[in-house]
């Protein structure tokens, strides 16, 4: 009889774990696509194809180039689309360096990003994420630079805008936006309906600034992500792949999934001398960790 009445129990007990189960609520969909950018594999225009070439077989769904290469990539036999095409690589958006702090160059800037942009966009590509220009952090009075970043942003943006594209500002390690506060104020401050926000959520990191926080208030205006994580160590400038270093990468993602606007999240890692993966075995790496948070990448 305790023999019948253990394996009783044992039946009751497995139907109500099962019926728990049921009752679970399922892992929320990813709906994000996931792409890489060019710096992993170098930042010259002959880096190009290896990056598009790696990422196409490690299942990406898009590549970002630098807009820098564009003009020399067009120029090539076949231009830029013999390499897309080759790797059915689709490109929704590309790198601008732009001088946003020099109200002299402030003409010139916006001409050049319309050159690039028409490059882009004859690809199909939809963003141009604006990487600011280099200061010495030292003497930088951001203060008095901000009125000249705002309008700059605010020109390109609309120049942006009038091809059909969107201009997402990316702060940037070492440049006149960089830390938490000037993030803050020139996103406060900028015409957001041109001027939309594509950070980089590591070098937020890097810069002192929660990455989870930045990305919740500026939510809605989240148009283009690069996706690296921070170590501190001796390569990558400090970043790492995925999974790998501090940042909060899980609760990331499910702030990004919820920002409607949002279609792409770009992997990046800055290249380096002596470390101790190569480009491919990076990608390959965040990749993985992407996979296991329930993201899927081209067969």
């Amino acid at each position: 009889m305790p023999s019948e009445m253990n394996r009783r129990t044992l039946i009751k007990t497995m139907g109500l774990a099962a019926g728990a189960a049921c009752l679970a609520p399922a892992a929320p969909a990813r709906r994000l696509k996931i792409g890489q950018t060019s710096i992993n594999w170098g930042s010259r225009a002959p880096d190009a194809e290896p990056g598009i070439r790696d990422s196409a077989k490690l299942g990406y769904w898009g590549y970002e180039s630098l807009g820098v290469n564009l003009e020399a990539l067009e120029a090539a036999p076949g231009g830029l689309g013999r390499i897309l095409d080759e790797y059915k690589m689709p490109l929704p958006s590309t790198y601008f360096n732009v001088v946003l702090s020099k109200p002299a160059v402030r003409k010139a800037e916006v001409e050049k990003v319309i050159r690039w942009g028409k490059i882009v966009k004859k690809y199909g590509g939809k963003i141009g994420v604006l990487g600011p220009d280099h200061v010495d952090r030292a003497t930088y009075d951001f203060k008095a630079a901000k009125p000249d970043i705002v309008a700059s942003l605010n020109d390109i943006g609309n120049a942006l805008a009038d091809l059909g594209m969107v201009a997402s500002l990316h702060q940037h390690t070492g440049t006149c936006v960089e830390v938490r506060d000037e993030v803050y104020a020139v996103l406060e401050a900028v015409d957001t309906r041109v001027v939309k926000f594509g950070p980089d959520v590591a070098q937020l990191a890097k810069g002192g600034a929660d990455p989870v926080k930045v990305l919740t208030d500026f939510q809605p205006l989240l148009q283009s992500i690069h996706l690296k994580d921070f170590l501190g160590g001796p390569h990558w400038a400090g970043y790492s792949p995925l999974g790998q270093g501090k940042v909060d990468i899980p609760t990331i993602m499910d702030i990004l999934e919820k920002a409607k606007q949002l279609e792409w999240v770009m992997v990046e890692l800055d290249g380096t001398r002596n470390a101790p993966m190569n480009p491919f075995e990076c990608a390959k790496t965040s990749k993985e960790y992407l996979v296991k948070l329930g993201y899927t990448f081209r067969a």
